[in-house]
């Protein structure tokens, strides 16, 4: 029976992980429709890649919704419906202006967002009580990384070949497919079965929030997340340097990453192996200087360097970033799985947005390899927390 249900939690979690995926589909000729047919700088563009990530930062919203209203399973079915919709339009409709374009990959962005603080929420509730959130988180960023291979491929001929619009379009039988996975799950957890029962009221919803504010532990485990990923962004500066510089083609750009999915399978698999043994404290010290290391490489940026970065970090950073993902899970608050596990992403992603936002304003005025430098020194930033943590 506990493998059973563990087996229908494996593909929930690398469906709904896999259809996070595979929506970069039209992520690079995007890319190159803001660069080469609008003109825009990369400051511009990442400054515009921080409005369609704003439904990220209000993931607690939704975990409330998911931890309270209708079942999770549902409300995933209704975010992929979502998202067959927006695809039908930018995939149909004549191109857009850029104001619409950014509205409506913002939606997007949100229907994603449900989904994925749905599936967690189910992964932190039977993950907890079997002790295998690691192992599940393992297979949920296999599946992300696999749709990665694709994308890759894919995505970088349709850069090529057509514009972003037949990567949506392309996007919309893979949602329906999903979707009919999704259908065929069935609950087996019994807060899941609770949580559908009677909507809280707004005194039960305030302080079910305080509770989150209240816990020290917890406290110290956002502030944590929020520190350990922010560095100032440099992503797409280096973009440009790929294309107007080694004038990489959309296709290698795509094989490169399909390249480098490939690779960071490795370490998912190796965290899924060896995840339940290792020191959770003295991996977080090793990969601080390991992130500072391997940010400050980018300071020697060739043809030949970028294809080594691209296949080594990968592997490596897939080990790391699973290590705290499992932080992450373990911190979560009994009886609010959903609505803690998507405050702590949502401070993940707050500190991924303050990083491009803090690369895109320094970039124009310290230059590249300054960027870096300063990148690589806020990499200690979160050093001082690690033995504050309460660590499961």
């Amino acid at each position: 029976m506990k493998n059973n249900k563990l087996l229908w939690i494996y593909i929930l979690s690398a469906s709904v992980y896999f259809t996070q995926g595979i929506e970069s589909l039209p992520g690079l000729s995007l890319f190159f429709y803001l660069k080469e047919k609008l003109h825009l700088s990369p400051s511009t563009i990442m400054y515009l890649s921080t409005i369609t990530g704003i439904a990220w930062l209000i993931k607690p919203i939704q975990g409330f919704l998911c931890d309270n209203y209708l079942s999770k399973k549902t409300w995933i079915i209704l975010s992929l419906l979502g998202s067959v919709l927006i695809s039908f339009y930018l995939g149909l409709i004549a191109f857009l202006p850029l104001s619409i374009l950014i509205v409506l990959m913002a939606l997007g962005s949100f229907n994603a967002t449900i989904r994925d603080v749905a599936n967690d929420g189910i992964m932190c509730v039977e993950g907890k009580e079997a002790n295998e959130c690691g192992s599940i988180q393992a297979i949920q960023w296999t599946a992300i990384t696999f749709a990665g291979i694709i994308t890759g491929l894919v995505g970088g001929y349709i850069a090529d070949h057509y514009s972003y619009k037949v990567g949506y379009l392309t996007l919309i039988p893979i949602y329906l497919i999903i979707m009919g996975i999704v259908v065929k799950y069935k609950s087996s957890a019994k807060r899941e079965t609770q949580s559908t029962q009677k909507p809280p009221t707004l005194i039960q919803s305030i302080l079910s929030y305080k509770e989150l504010f209240t816990n020290k532990s917890f406290l110290f485990a956002c502030l944590f997340i929020f520190l350990y990923n922010f560095a100032p962004g440099f992503g797409t500066p280096l973009m440009f340097i790929e294309r107007d510089a080694f004038h990489w083609s959309g296709t290698f750009m795509g094989i490169l990453g399909a390249i480098t999915s490939i690779v960071s399978i490795g370490g998912s698999i190796l965290y899924f192996k060896f995840g339940k043994k290792l020191d959770v404290r003295k991996c977080l010290i090793y990969s601080v200087f390991i992130g500072a290391v391997t940010t400050l490489c980018y300071l020697y940026f060739t043809p030949i360097s970028a294809i080594i970065y691209g296949i080594v970090f990968s592997f490596i950073g897939m080990f790391i970033f699973l290590n705290i993902m499992t932080l992450m899970a373990s911190s979560t608050i009994t009886g609010k799985e959903a609505t803690s596990f998507a405050l702590l992403c949502a401070i993940n992603n707050l500190a991924g947005t303050a990083s491009t936002l803090s690369g895109a304003w320094l970039y124009p005025l310290v230059g590249l390899k300054p960027l870096i430098i300063i990148a690589a020194g806020t990499s200690f930033l979160c050093l001082p927390l690690i033995k504050k943590l309460e660590i499961k």
